[in-house]
């Protein structure tokens, strides 16, 4: 029986490695127009699962093109027993990387930052094909990563704690901060490069080490930064886990916030999301940064300088296809300036020029996603019902791809439910106002609390912006977009946003514990307060 079968079985194996080979000839990796993605170490099959060696036994899933739709290549994820062995190799990883000093730690830093500047183009064009977003985009967001690397290298030489007076003599009194451990780094499709960077670079010269989960659509990407990375550890006699990564969904995710291994999950994503990796964390007493949603405003005063305000809009509403966390959704026009705005923001949306995102003179390309797109449709027909006119856009985009149209509606109220619903599509809508008391609480009304920005020459109007009766988000601006925010101050929001801040200011004290420490060095044991206690 088993000799009579064996023709057959052998025949199956034979047709099921042709329609292997058939698969794999249509992946882009394999294309000679794409042969630049070897550089980057990627091929046909792909390995998710990184802890100081490449692996991975979880389910194989392909990774496509948004704008085309064609597959690109393949990516083994990890499963839940390899993210078991990763956690155990991050956390050994640490007992060496915490005693390594912290101008070391950040001179590793650097040689990782001069690495990204090295692959910048290729890896940019990466981001581009896997992500979807414009050419000039992709390789400014490596350079953000590039640039928090170098910020991080300064910062792993100033890291310090006050000496305080003590009110005893013959004591010192002082605050001295200590690594986590494990910072569990779990990020979007949007930026799928500088929210790692963000986290990482910081975490990494506080004395962390890193796991990531990246978003299962841009695993390529992932990989990609990992073998870069890796590469660096590996060149300075470092453990490779310093850097882990278990690409996959949300089993992986969800094993991190559960993990009392896991000393802080930084987690970028929808608020929904966030709201469970918050309380699941919080369950277990451990720290969580979050970096959610944001329905982001930009306000514009009858003495407004038109000049910035119609490219600020234009990249705030139209950059990333809309599928930035700061993306403005909601603009506010002052009713003496309402029509003229509309109609220049009109006449620059028909500008815009749509097309391939890895073509460098395009502005915008497809949505990362088909699911996006009926996201973007049902908004679309929202507005129409809720009171909405369309006066740009509106429709999906007749190619190959997830291409939609820069979307403008006007007309709704400042409370309708759809504009207070974050949408990550490119729909701007656009709402009328009489004074200044009113759209201060209209920008503050909705649940998230990211950026805002105002546009307006009033040196008065813009402190009171600033101040505590003005904008409850995160980042406030004043005559620039909404978007393109720089490494240097703290980032995050306020209220459904997740109150996370990440890269610049005081936000390595996230990745960081911090101890109170008072020091006798005298011969009596005076106690605090005066108290006696003989």
């Amino acid at each position: 029986m088993l000799r009579a079968r064996r023709p057959v079985f052998s025949a199956l194996l034979s047709l099921q490695g042709r329609r292997v080979a058939a698969a794999m000839s249509t992946l882009l990796v394999g294309q000679p127009r794409y042969a630049w993605l070897r550089k980057l170490g990627l091929q046909e099959e792909n390995l998710g699962v990184y802890n100081g060696s490449w692996g991975g036994s979880g389910q194989w899933v392909t990774m496509y093109c948004p704008a085309t739709n064609e597959p690109i290549a393949r990516v083994c994820q990890g499963s839940l027993e390899d993210y078991e062995a990763t956690v155990k190799k991050a956390k050994d990883a640490w007992k060496v990387w915490a005693d390594i000093p912290a101008p070391k730690r950040g001179e590793i830093v650097r040689q990782i930052g001069d690495a990204l500047r090295q692959n910048i183009n290729v890896l940019g064009s990466l981001v581009s094909l896997e992500m979807g977003k414009i050419l000039a985009e992709g390789v400014g967001e490596v350079q953000e990563y590039v640039d928090v690397c170098d910020y991080a290298v300064g910062l792993s030489r100033m890291i310090s704690g006050p000496i305080l007076p003590s009110e005893r003599p013959g004591h010192a009194l002082m605050e001295k901060w200590n690594p986590l451990g494990l910072v569990g780094i779990i990020t979007a499709f949007n930026f799928p490069v500088a929210v790692y960077g963000w986290n990482s670079a910081i975490a990494m010269i506080c004395g962390n080490v890193c796991l990531w989960k990246g978003a299962p659509t841009t695993s390529l990407t992932s990989i990609a930064v990992t073998k870069i990375i890796s590469k660096v550890l590996e060149d300075n006699k470092m453990p490779g886990a310093i850097c882990s990564l278990v690409c996959g969904g949300s089993d992986i995710g969800s094993a991190m916030a559960k993990d009392g291994r896991v000393d802080l999950v930084s987690f970028t994503g929808s608020t929904k999301v966030g709201q469970q990796v918050a309380l699941t964390v919080q369950e277990r007493f451990g720290r969580s940064l979050l970096e959610l949603g944001g329905n982001n405003a930009i306000i514009v005063f009858q003495d407004a300088d038109l000049k910035l305000v119609i490219p600020s809009v234009l990249f705030a509403a139209v950059g990333t296809a809309g599928q930035r966390c700061t993306t403005a959704r909601r603009l506010f026009l002052h009713e003496s300036i309402h029509d003229e705005v509309v109609a220049q923001l009109v006449n620059a949306y028909a500008q815009v020029r749509i097309g391939d995102p890895w073509d460098s003179d395009t502005l915008y390309g497809p949505l990362h996603t088909a699911e996006a797109v009926k996201m973007y449709f049902s908004a679309v027909e929202q507005a129409k019902e809720q009171g909405g006119t369309v006066v740009y856009g509106g429709k999906v985009i007749d190619r190959p791809g997830n291409y939609v149209e820069p979307t403008i509606v006007t007309g709704l109220p400042h409370n309708a439910p759809i504009v207070h619903t974050e949408t990550f599509v490119p729909i701007l809508y656009v709402l009328k106002f009489k004074n200044e008391e009113e759209v201060f609480a209209w920008n503050n009304e909705v649940k998230h609390g990211l950026s805002s920005s105002i546009f307006t020459k009033d040196l008065g109007r813009i402190f009171r912006w600033l101040g505590p009766k003005g904008s409850d988000c995160g980042i406030v601006n004043v005559n620039i977009p909404t978007s393109g925010a720089e490494i240097g101050g703290a980032f995050g929001g306020e209220k459904h946003t997740g109150g996370g801040r990440e890269s610049g200011s005081d936000s390595w004290k996230l990745y960081m514990r911090r101890s109170t420490c008072t020091i006798n060095y005298s011969n009596d044991l005076p106690l605090a307060q005066g108290i006696k206690f003989q």
